[in-house]
């Protein structure tokens, strides 16, 4: 075996996937891939696991305690069984390639460390220009961000070893270096292998704080075992004042004790200047921030100014849904329980003047940039919304703001849709993040959503891996309740009910549907009735109807849709993986996969057949739809083993109780939860073991929240 690859694993669920796939991928290749989970208590060592049982060239290493990226690379290494060692970060990407290359410059000149260029991508995709090893300050190879290869059998001989703590590859890096170069063993692949990604946040090196200072003892061991040679002093300086002006890692108030401990050449003067002009920069920039905001929103920011100064109410909390457009999805499942289980919290809820109808009878409600708007946002301790709230607000010390999301990404979220720049219609990237800081947790549905959240919405808050609430009902509907949302809506008893759901495609303005529903209607027979379920963003569009086919968009509740229905016939939308939770005939009609990947990019390939990705029959014509129903296929053998793969894998959490852990973990501060898996044990509508009655509305009228002072 030519290639062992080490990787540190801890807190990079959001990356690893692409890692060890960008090291398995290498054609040819047959590179070993150690993962080494180093105590990480987010989804890290499961990804590893996953690759590990459907790949043998993957093994995972378990440290009993978090121990460190030293300690990590270490225990890898010493059970590699490859010719050569490469250490990634289980952020770094082995660029495609690589391993070729690497390969025919390992058979040309057998080095004893092999060094690779390079280059960065930061959190914004921006690559700068790559850093080959032959050129620039790198070109003798001391410098730690240049990757490389080491012989496995030179690493062990000179008994080598990653250090405890930060900057642990300081000394045996240099060390290695300078012992090939000495030896004539050290060699150069002048090209791109390594792809480097720099977070924004998450990791020792994005974190300013005295933990940096460790450099400096790191420099002084390797000073003291290499002779104090030159080419390391030389290679200290170039590192130390890299460190010094990297306002990441060393905060200005220890930039001075830093370049007196690092006894580095030159004043200090010239970083006091830097700094000073820095600041002055920063305090322009925001004298007009608060120029353009006072302008903006006059008397009522200044009111709203006013109100930052009072004390947060702790028994305040703000709710928010589909950008003001009234109670629903995870929000209002998580007020509802709210009244059961912490009734002393007050919920308000944020909501636009056109869609304050919309509201249940009874709910408390502002108007989005009103006075009792600004009142409540400013004076609130909790903020709970699936989107974002208007206007700007600023989130005081205090404040806790729940992201409930509204849906399992399927396709491409957060930052990672700047590869589709003519489909986000001029959204701003540097407004997501600054969302996404203002986050303390963010409510996740399944591992896949956690992995894409913890890497597109890069920000400090807390993963909530407890469930979706909005899909508690599914668990706990009785089937009298179901049977009274049936005849509500005059469905007969006795007929199959389809419940036909696309999503919105980001390229096509309008609800255009992409069957004709009058002819499934008709040629389905009698015994179906199907439901047409257009999506939120297309409003008013036309939309058929008839005895067979029924409009159900302005239903306020697509759950309780969810619940009358016996299938559920959907494109992309990510309701098909609330649907899984009541183990019910999912049909996929795609019609433009290939059109809908290219525009938007998905995370996965939902036509691939392959059990987690495919939740049952799929048809990607009209006519294959209907043969679907003609034999039978869209609920057979085949399709049910399909949807409990899917089920399995997005519904891991969903029990019927997520809204009571939000509740108990948001409001109630209790940190131990359990969560179980409780899936209906058949497809009887409603059906659990709870047989708890789902909420129903209180017959009042709507009450707004009127400014007054805090009740806190």
């Amino acid at each position: 075996m030519l290639l062992s690859v080490v990787v540190p694993v801890h807190r990079v669920q959001g990356y690893l996937r692409a890692t060890c796939e960008s090291v398995l991928g290498q054609v040819p290749g047959e590179p070993e891939l150690l993962v080494v989970d180093d105590g990480s208590r987010d989804g890290s060592a499961r990804i590893a696991a996953e690759f590990a049982r459907r790949d043998p060239r993957v093994r995972v290493i378990t440290l009993p305690e978090h121990l460190g990226a030293g300690p990590a690379r270490n225990a890898g290494a010493a059970v590699a069984r490859g010719r050569y060692l490469l250490f990634l970060d289980g952020d770094d990407l082995l660029r495609p390639g690589a391993l070729a290359a690497i390969t025919g410059r390992l058979t040309a000149s057998d080095p004893d460390v092999l060094l690779l260029g390079h280059d960065r991508i930061d959190w914004w995709g921006e690559v700068p220009a790559p850093r080959p090893t032959g050129s620039g300050p790198a070109a003798d190879g001391l410098s730690t961000a240049v990757p490389r290869l080491f012989r496995r059998a030179f690493w062990t001989g000179h008994g080598l070893r990653f250090t405890d703590g930060p900057y642990a590859d300081v000394l045996p890096v240099h060390r290695a270096t300078l012992l090939a170069a000495d030896a004539g063993t050290l060699d150069t692949l002048d090209r791109v292998c390594v792809r480097h990604r720099v977070r924004r946040s998450g990791t020792p090196a994005t974190t300013p704080g005295r933990h940096h200072f460790a450099i400096l003892d790191a420099y002084r061991r390797l000073l003291a075992e290499t002779g104090d040679d030159p080419r390391i002093r030389a290679a200290r300086t170039r590192h130390l004042l890299a460190v010094l002006d990297d306002p990441g890692r060393i905060a200005p108030g220890d930039r001075a004790a830093f370049h007196r401990a690092a006894e580095l050449p030159g004043s200090y003067t010239a970083h006091r200047v830097r700094e000073a002009a820095d600041a002055a920069r920063s305090r322009t920039r925001a004298a007009l921030a608060r120029g353009r905001r006072t302008l903006r929103a006059g008397l009522t920011r200044a009111v709203y100014r006013t109100d930052l100064l009072r004390p947060l109410d702790p028994n305040l909390a703000v709710y928010g849904a589909y950008w003001n457009r009234g109670a629903a999805c995870n929000p209002a499942a998580i007020h509802a329980k709210a009244l059961e289980l912490a009734p002393h919290v007050q919920g308000v809820w944020a909501v636009s003047s056109r869609h304050r109808d919309r509201l249940p009878s009874g709910t408390p409600y502002v108007i989005e940039g009103s006075l009792a708007y600004w009142r409540v946002m400013a004076t609130a301790t909790y903020l709970i919304n699936n989107s974002s709230f208007p206007g700007g607000f600023t989130k005081r010390p205090g404040q806790c703001y729940l992201q409930t999301h509204h849906g399992t990404p399927l396709k491409t979220m957060g930052l990672d849709q700047r590869g589709y720049p003519a489909l986000t219609n001029g959204i701003s990237f540097e407004k997501i993040v600054a969302h996404a800081d203002q986050w303390d947790f963010s409510l996740s549905a399944n591992p896949h959503s956690t992995e894409i959240w913890d890497r597109v919405y890069p920000a400090g808050y807390e993963h909530l891996n407890l469930g979706y609430p909005r899909n508690d009902i599914f668990f706990t509907a009785t089937p009298e309740r179901t049977a009274a949302i049936r005849r509500e809506l005059s469905l007969d008893p006795d007929r199959t009910v389809l419940l036909y759901a696309p999503t919105h495609r980001d390229y096509r303005k309008g609800f255009v549907p992409q069957l004709d529903l009058e002819r499934l209607g008709r040629e389905l027979g009698p015994q179906y009735v199907v439901l047409v379920r257009a999506h939120y963003f297309y409003g008013g569009s036309a939309r058929p109807a008839g005895a067979r086919v029924v409009d159900v968009t302005e239903h306020p509740s697509v759950e309780e849709l969810c619940l009358v229905s016996d299938a559920l016939i959907t494109d992309y939308s990510s309701l098909m993986f609330d649907y899984a939770c009541l183990d019910r005939p999912i049909i996929s009609h795609a019609p433009d996969w290939a059109a809908y990947r290219a525009s938007r990019g998905t995370y996965f390939d939902l036509l691939s057949g392959r059990p987690g990705d495919t939740p049952g029959a799929v048809a990607t014509t009209e006519d294959e739809l209907l043969e679907l129903f003609r034999t039978g296929e869209w609920r057979s053998a085949r399709t049910a083993r399909l949807r409990a793969a899917f089920r399995e894998r997005f519904c891991p959490y969903d029990d019927g109780r997520a809204a009571e852990r939000v509740v108990r973990r948001l409001f109630l501060g209790e940190t131990e939860i359990p969560i179980g898996t409780g899936f209906p044990g058949d497809a009887e509508r409603g059906r659990t073991a709870t047989g708890a009655q789902p909420m129903s509305p209180v017959r009042e009228r709507p009450r707004p929240v009127t400014p007054g002072p805090s009740r806190g």
